[in-house]
């Protein structure tokens, strides 16, 4: 019989989350190449040992965007974090974490359509788009919409 995991007896996976907008306020959502569903998500990636946050940011950027072409506007200086539905407990990430604490940053993109890449050498997104910040909760997976929401909130005065 497999025992059950307890997700609070999980840490949580350090990560970065990245809301990039173009010229015109929209914000970069991909689809997740991994998960075949109409969800979309903002770019965001594990921190590496020793990594600042915002390296991890940029980095992750050229890893899923192929480009770190961007522009500080805001980060957060809390960590904000979301729980696994209990079905990927245990499943994604080795099953060494409940969820993510992530350290979020805004960026403006400074390059053009073209020069976004998403066939890099570890794709993660099968498509991309721009979508309006007030479509975003909408198109997330559901688990992830309050946390979506509160990003949306605290970089409000800056979008």
């Amino acid at each position: 019989m497999t025992e059950k995991i307890s997700p609070e007896s999980l840490p949580y996976r350090p990560c970065a989350g990245m809301m990039i907008l173009n010229r015109k306020g929209q914000v970069f959502v991909g689809r997740r190449l991994d998960m075949v569903s109409e969800y979309w998500q903002m770019p965001q990636g594990g921190i590496d040992d020793g990594e600042a946050p915002l390296e991890a940011a940029l980095r992750e950027l050229e890893e899923e965007i192929g480009t770190r072409d961007v522009e500080l506007i805001h980060s957060l200086d809390e960590w904000l974090t979301y729980d696994l539905p209990d079905d990927l407990i245990g499943k994604v990430w080795k099953g060494k974490y409940r969820g993510q604490k992530q350290k979020w940053f805004l960026f403006r993109y400074l390059g053009e359509d073209q020069d976004i890449n998403i066939v890099t050498r570890h794709p993660e997104f099968s498509e991309w788009k721009w979508a309006t910040v007030s479509e975003i909760p909408q198109l997330i997976v559901p688990f992830k919409r309050d946390l979506y929401e509160t990003i949306i909130q605290r970089f409000a005065s800056s979008l």
